[in-house]
């Protein structure tokens, strides 16, 4: 079954020319049974380049998704023309005053890991969204920075600045083989690192209701499930492009700034060479696990969620 966007969502095409199957507003309105409402809150400043990678991975999966563009308030992008985001956003705050629902909600990352989260110009707004999520979604996938806000928020733990960024393509271990949204999964899979903060695993496992799933020697803990919360948190990058990381270092190369070759990513490490993609088989597992998870849980009635 196809994911229904707008047809002149950047997006369409895109998914279009993969494979993907996408259906317009108009189409979906003339089937009869009720799609899965999927929020998108896109903290990130490239905008279009995430919609694309997320709306890749949930358009995948057997059923109708409905999904929906939301972005903080009043914070302004100047990576994202604003013709964009007047067409396809809603701020947070329309989204919280009609009351809607949703079946499913991702929270982003976002390039701000330097900074405490109290000292982010949204944190009183984003808080308000882990809120509303336990009355209005059913099941929140918050990713990266998102994740580890989420986290911080509901359960108090704490993120730690690493002395060098986590930047590369890691082994992590099937913590829990046995759990639904693990389903298919090896007992290891290679994961996308970019990030300046880490979580740990003792400060993890010491709050009450966090499980992780997947974890990695080398950059700690993966994907955390908090069921009380109806909540999963990953905080490395299954949904990133085969060339993403290639991007990042690319553009840290051309500013100057200190970056290291990303790891286990370019053949013989060497930049000169095509990244491979050695987790998009893994990254499709995972977000259809999650999918069919909020299938088999998730009301029909749309009013019923969080009662």
């Amino acid at each position: 079954m196809p994911i229904k966007i707008p047809a002149d969502l950047p997006a369409y095409d895109v998914l279009t020319r993969e494979g993907v199957m996408v259906m317009s507003e108009d189409h979906a309105s003339r089937q009869d049974i009720r799609p899965l409402r999927i929020g998108l809150l896109n903290l990130m400043p490239k905008k279009i380049q995430t919609e694309n990678q997320f709306a890749r991975l949930i358009g995948a999966t057997p059923l109708q998704i409905e999904l929906s563009l939301i972005r903080m308030t009043e914070h302004q992008t100047r990576n994202t023309a604003a013709e964009h985001m007047e067409s396809f956003y809603r701020p947070f705050a329309e989204v919280e005053a009609t009351g809607e629902k949703f079946d499913g909600l991702i929270i982003t990352g976002a390039p701000i890991e330097h900074l405490a989260f109290e000292e982010v110009t949204y944190w009183d707004e984003l808080r308000r969204v882990f809120d509303w999520t336990q009355t209005n979604v059913q099941s929140t996938f918050g990713v990266c920075w998102g994740g580890m806000a989420m986290i911080k928020h509901l359960h108090g733990v704490e993120k730690h600045m690493l002395d060098h960024k986590a930047f590369g393509c890691f082994r992590h271990r099937n913590m829990k083989p046995a759990s639904p949204l693990l389903r298919g999964f090896s007992d290891d899979c290679v994961i996308p690192v970019s990030r300046w903060t880490e979580m740990r695993k003792p400060e993890i496992d010491a709050a009450p209701g966090l499980t992780t799933l997947l974890h990695s020697e080398e950059v700690g803990p993966c994907l955390v499930e908090d069921p009380g919360h109806r909540a999963l948190y990953i905080f490395n990058h299954l949904e990133y492009d085969s060339d993403t990381l290639k991007q990042e270092y690319d553009r840290d190369i051309a500013a100057g700034t200190a970056i290291n070759v990303p790891c286990n990513y370019y053949p013989d490490d060497n930049p000169s060479q095509m990244p491979l993609n050695r987790w998009r088989s893994h990254a499709h597992l995972l977000y259809g696990n999650w999918i069919n998870e909020i299938y088999q849980s998730t009301p029909f009635d749309l009013n019923a969620i969080g009662r």
